[in-house]
């Protein structure tokens, strides 16, 4: 490819509203243009990147056993309604009516149209298992998309679904899958991790790993032991015994064994501001916390100086739906506005946290404005109580697995998913199969998805220096770039166009710089697209030779033509 030709609008700066590294690169390389708050058009760089990474994630589906197919991305309302997920998705779904008034959703998932499928064309055990998959564009109406394409509200996607007749079949498929996405995020040259997870609105029944490239800019937080090999996101992160066990390390006197103290504390709604008024630490106090599970109030106790995992919550609850509660509301459950909630005299379901019946005593909202509790004994006035872990793991904490290493924390982008779904697709849509009897039995199914477009950003955020991208040769738009120094000498354009030739013909994928620009534009630009290798085809080109330079290591050789072509043919870049 010719660079004169190619539709390459670099930039020299950054617009003010991209955040993410990764996004000023794929802007300032020119790889996508932004259409609207969260879509984005991928010009010809980023579609080539796209494409490489779709070709590595297709290879290793298809090395696992899955079958590709392409699903419609415009999908019955009815479907969604039949699965129950219809009202649950919440506003991220994008919802539309056809002219004859008939509801369709924009797929932001497809566990409903795969499992239809299915219902109609497997009835057989002997059909099993079966794996599909399929890398199509996705849609979300994210409430806030930021971040270039790691939060966008239209994105590419790899989603793969297993039928099996029975557990043992998902566990198997389960784990082709899990080792598949290694391969593949090995192969994209990402540092990751996969982590223990929650299923979220996908739901299922088995367990669940995500996969998560480390990064500062990463929305998730992931919890890993420095001990064993023990990874969990924080929403499903879980600590050890000797977390639930720890007492606050400071505790309130108790001169009167029982009688509570009452404290004036005018305003002070905030840990932070009662730990400075009383001279005590954070953990020598209980906090209160009021939500509404599907709209019903429940109260959640945890220490001062943790915080609520409401995805813990949730699920003890089995709620569709979790949220804190106004200050209307509070007040009608507590008798007191929100700050100076209590446990005491609650006429509502109580969750209470481990660490919090581990306490001697501490200090609680009063449920009374501007009064708090002193000597709130948790093993006298929480015994009701449901106790659980419904607390964020804390960085120190022990681990869970080990019970010898503590938890250490890391950001993460989240570029993969997998999950056990066992029959709640298949009950809900009634898709069964016979087996061996002649039974009819729902499949057991799991699904697994990679965020493809999100992980072009993934890599970026890892491989970027101060003068522009640092691309893994195995995703690079083109793997090598001739840079002729003079478009007006013959013997270097000759040259150039020789090399360009041989290594295309080879199946590396070249780029020749044939602009009439300075060096430096040119060596800039190459800097900044990131093309592994670069070959300046300059001063030497009379004498058969070239300066080579690898992106990463920044290094200039000077090579004679044949060992140069040889070089880019390696794989030492």
């Amino acid at each position: 490819m010719r660079q004169s030709q190619l539709l390459m609008p670099t930039l020299r700066e950054a617009p003010s509203d991209a955040e993410a590294v990764s996004h000023q690169w794929m802007l300032r390389a020119g790889l996508i243009r932004q259409l609207a708050a969260g879509i984005y058009t991928y010009l010809p760089l980023g579609r080539r990147v796209l494409r490489k990474l779709e070709q590595i994630v297709r290879e290793e589906m298809d090395h696992a056993g899955a079958q590709e197919v392409l699903m419609p991305a415009m999908q019955p309302a009815e479907l969604w309604q039949q699965s129950g997920r219809y009202e649950l998705y919440g506003p991220e779904l994008m919802r539309l009516r056809d002219r004859h008034e008939r509801e369709f959703t924009l797929g932001p998932t497809h566990e409903e149209v795969i499992t239809a499928l299915v219902r109609s064309e497997v009835s057989s055990y002997r059909q099993l298992p079966l794996t599909l998959y399929q890398i199509q564009t996705k849609f979300r109406d994210e409430k806030r998309p930021r971040f270039g394409l790691l939060r966008g509200r239209e994105f590419l996607m790899k989603d793969a679904y297993s039928f099996d007749a029975d557990w043992e079949g998902l566990h198997r498929s389960y784990t082709s899958m899990y080792e598949a996405y290694h391969r593949v995020f090995t192969r994209c040259g990402l540092n990751f991790r996969s982590v223990e997870a929650d299923a979220g609105s996908i739901g299922g029944e088995g367990g669940t790993h995500e996969f998560m490239a480390l990064a500062d800019i990463g929305e998730d937080t992931i919890a890993v032991c420095d001990a064993c090999s023990y990874a969990a996101n924080l929403e499903k992160a879980e600590y050890g015994t000797k977390a639930k066990g720890d007492p606050g390390k400071a505790s309130v006197r108790m001169d009167h064994a029982f009688e509570l103290e009452r404290h004036y504390t005018p305003d002070l709604r905030k840990i932070d501001q009662l730990s400075e008024a009383f001279g005590l630490g954070a953990d020598s106090f209980i906090k209160t916390m009021i939500y509404l599970a599907d709209g019903d109030p429940v109260a959640v106790i945890i220490r001062g100086d943790h915080e609520v995992n409401e995805i813990k919550v949730k699920n003890k609850l089995a709620a569709a739906r979790l949220e804190l509660a106004d200050q209307a509301t509070t007040e009608l459950v507590t008798g007191a506005p929100i700050g100076f909630a209590g446990p005491i005299g609650l006429k509502i379901p109580i969750l209470a946290d481990f660490a919090v019946l581990a306490m001697e005593s501490g200090i609680a909202g009063a449920n009374e404005k501007d009064v708090h509790l002193g000597n709130v004994r948790p093993n006298v006035h929480l015994a009701q109580a449901q106790a659980g872990d419904y607390r964020n793991a804390a960085a120190g904490d022990c681990c869970p697995r080990c019970e010898e290493g503590s938890l250490t924390f890391y950001r993460g982008i989240e570029v993969g998913h997998v999950f056990k779904l066992g029959t709640k697709y298949s009950e809900s849509l009634q898709a069964k199969y016979l087996n061996a009897s002649g039974t009819a039995q729902p499949f057991i199914m799991g699904c697994y998805g990679i965020g493809v477009s999100r992980l072009l950003s993934a890599v970026l955020e890892q491989h970027s220096d101060s003068n522009g991208i640092l691309w893994p040769r195995s995703i690079a738009p083109y793997q090598v770039h001739v840079v002729p120094v003079s478009v007006k000498d013959p013997v270097q354009m000759d040259l150039a166009a020789h090399i360009t030739a041989r290594l295309n013909e080879a199946g590396v994928d070249t780029l020749m710089d044939d602009r009439d620009e300075r060096p430096g534009v040119k060596f800039k630009d190459s800097d900044l697209i990131g093309i592994p290798l670069r070959i300046v085809v300059g001063k030497h080109a009379a004498e058969g030779a070239v300066e080579l330079k690898v992106r990463k290591a920044g290094e200039i050789q000077k090579l004679g033509l044949e060992e140069a072509i040889s070089f880019a043919l390696g794989s030492e870049y």
